[in-house]
């Protein structure tokens, strides 16, 4: 396209002007001097080259591309709160708009697993007949009784402790697993709904991964491509009005920042002498061991505050006090919560004191805190694994009849569910509590206050990594309980739709913008990486209970079965013979060590060809400074003539 000559001279000012007046240049340059280009004309352009150079192939490939580039245009524009995001990122950086978008992504992610839960697991239900009702309390089996929801004068606190607990009422509905029949079809369904919506969810997690690890190479490749790659492409000329064009200009000064942050701390580290830097690692060393005696202390609190509340809850006391009971009840959630509270801001103030680079510390930072929340919730699952398994002990008075402690969990699967349901009501009522008592009133006292004090106090800003990882834990909860509780990423998915509209309110009303920045490839790559660590922790317990832990014998899908896997080849052997045979091929070896021997050789012809990609580049970088190297020394030499000509 032809451009103008005073876009030529506007675009590019002279080197003493600064980074906003140069932008500003070349935003009312674009204003002015750019054409508008239809893009149809564009699409019908590039189908004349294509036919001119007659090759077919050449013209089908850029239709293809051109339909690809409509798809994703399409989708992009359908991608909800997408100008919220844009204006965050303006206002707040990369970082803070990051946590938006991963709460956007998990969003997604809840719809999808509650369409799922609905489809295969609450539709069956209900189209093969209602379901029966909880059983009676005369019902009685050699593994005991289990009722549910005891009739009866029932007050409105009680029905409001039981909403707060799972109990009650909510015991015995589509909330929870023991609600389910026992019925073939539906059992199927129920445990493949739990294979599909993980697989799904990795499937997403992995492909959103993959798309920020390319922009996490461009940023750790050096300061060549880094600085370039922000100078040359971060403008975007279909801007229009001056609100985009500031956002923009911001977004690109948050980056520049960044990255001269990165690069001073980095030359402060490479002149350290030997002493610094024993120095350096001695202080790092001792702040490590810190951070782990304090884990320990909050890994053993949880695992008390869970023994404890098994043995609270016998207390004649404790169960005429429903308030009392509620408490016992949410012990283990308000020590997690707490420890989750109090231990993250004393990571924040250690990570500093390491002398690392500001994306270093956060990741530092998220690495301790996700450590802390998933392990607090996996001590609480093997609390709950010693209670129900009598401590892996089969042969135990109280686990030997039935294979799980009946006489305290007639119904351990909805115990866990409500464990889980209880953990992610309560993290949803302490972020509220934290918005309405701490950060509106710090914004009041800096209103109030116009002074230094107010200044200090009330000021405050948005705590990425806090907020990230209290995102991830939240998915990780609803991960581990959607199992027992399917009904959980519904609630999921209202709780993230909530949360945003409240973020986003504390945010513009309550926060500044960030002193101190950080990449957003550290944001775009990392926390998916900490998100499908929190689901491969998560799977753990599900597929051990899946696997190794007999049923509930009382209530759910799979009441009567060894193990809740066993109804897969119980209804695999009701197809067609051809089908199971296909189907038992699929396990044994002679189908896995190819499939193996396959997958190594794929393996290594991507690591080979990616080593080979990387030497290229390597090369080619090289290349490149030395044509710069080159440059200079010629426009040296060129200077020194110059000025030996004008001498004579």
């Amino acid at each position: 396209l032809p451009i103008s000559p005073r876009l030529s001279r506007r675009a590019l000012p002279p080197a003493s002007v600064s980074l906003e007046s140069r932008v500003c240049g070349l935003r009312s340059s674009v204003h002015t001097s750019l054409p508008s280009v239809d893009p149809a004309w564009q699409s019908h352009a590039r189908d004349q080259v294509a036919q001119g150079s007659g090759s077919r192939a050449t013209m089908w490939a850029l239709r293809l591309r051109r339909s690809k580039e409509k798809m994703k245009a399409g989708l992009h524009a359908l991608q909800p709160w997408a100008w919220t995001l844009k204006r965050i990122g303006g206002q707040f950086g990369a970082g803070t708009e990051s946590y938006f978008s991963l709460l956007r992504f998990l969003l997604l992610l809840n719809v999808l697993a509650s369409l799922l839960q609905a489809c295969m697991t609450l539709l069956p239900t209900w189209l093969e007949g209602p379901p029966p009702g909880p059983p009676g309390p005369d019902t009685s089996s050699p593994c005991g009784f289990y009722n549910p929801n005891p009739q009866g004068l029932v007050t409105f606190p009680t029905h409001l402790f039981n909403l707060l607990s799972g109990e009650g009422f909510l015991e015995w509905s589509p909330l929870f697993y023991g609600f389910y029949p026992p019925r073939p079809h539906l059992a199927v369904t129920y445990l493949c709904s739990v294979f599909v919506i993980g697989l799904l969810h990795l499937l997403l997690i992995l492909h959103r991964s993959v798309s920020g690890l390319k922009q996490t190479l461009l940023a750790e490749s050096g300061a060549l491509t880094s600085y370039s790659h922000r100078v040359f492409t971060a403008w975007d000329f279909g801007l229009c009005g001056d609100v985009h064009v500031r956002l923009r200009q911001r977004i690109i000064l948050y980056e520049l920042q960044v990255e001269l942050e990165e690069a001073v701390v980095l030359r402060q580290a490479a002149v350290r002498t030997l002493g610094q830097q024993a120095r350096v690692w001695s202080v790092r060393i001792l702040l490590n061991l810190l951070v782990i005696a304090l884990l320990g202390a909050a890994f053993y609190g949880v695992y008390w505050a869970t023994g404890a509340t098994v043995e609270l809850q016998e207390v004649t006391l404790v169960q005429q006090m429903p308030l009392l009971k509620l408490g016992v009840d949410y012990l283990p959630s308000i020590f997690i919560s707490g420890v989750n509270f109090l231990l993250p801001p004393v990571f924040k103030l250690i990570a500093p004191l390491e002398g690392y680079t500001r994306s270093h510390q956060i990741v530092l930072i998220l690495l301790r805190t996700v450590f802390l929340r998933l392990a607090s919730l996996l001590v609480l699952l093997f609390s709950l694994w010693n209670q129900i398994t009598c401590g892996g002990q089969a042969e135990a008075k109280e686990c030997k009849t039935c294979g799980y402690n009946y006489k305290e969990l007639p119904c351990w699967e909805t115990r866990l569910g409500q464990e889980m349901y209880k953990l992610l009501l309560f993290d949803l009522l302490t972020g509220v509590a934290v918005m309405l008592l701490l950060q509106f009133p710090r914004k009041l006292l800096c209103g109030l206050c116009p002074g230094a004090l107010g200044r200090v106090v009330g000021t405050q800003e948005f705590q990425v990594p806090d907020e990230v990882l209290g995102l991830i834990y939240a998915q990780t909860v609803v991960w581990v309980g959607s199992f027992f509780c399917p009904l959980l990423p519904l609630l999921n998915t209202a709780k993230f739709l909530l949360l945003f509209y409240l973020k986003k309110f504390t945010l513009f009303f309550t926060c500044s913008p960030a002193s101190r920045t950080f990449r957003a490839s550290t944001a775009n790559f990392f926390f998916p990486l900490v998100l499908l660590l929190g689901l491969a922790i998560s799977a753990v317990p599900v597929l051990y209970s899946i696997f190794l832990i007999p049923p509930s014998k009382l209530c759910g899908p799979f009441q009567g079965q060894s193990s809740i896997w066993a109804s897969i080849p119980e209804s695999i052997s009701s197809l067609p013979q051809t089908v199971q045979n296909f189907l038992f091929f699929l396990g044994t070896q002679a189908f896995a060590v190819p499939l193996l021997l396959i997958s190594s050789i794929l393996m290594a012809y991507t690591l080979a060809l990616a080593n080979s990609y990387g030497r290229l580049i390597s090369e080619l970088k090289r290349q490149i400074e030395t044509e710069a190297r080159n440059k200079v020394f010629l426009a040296q030499r060129a200077v020194a003539l110059s000025s030996a000509n004008e001498a004579l």
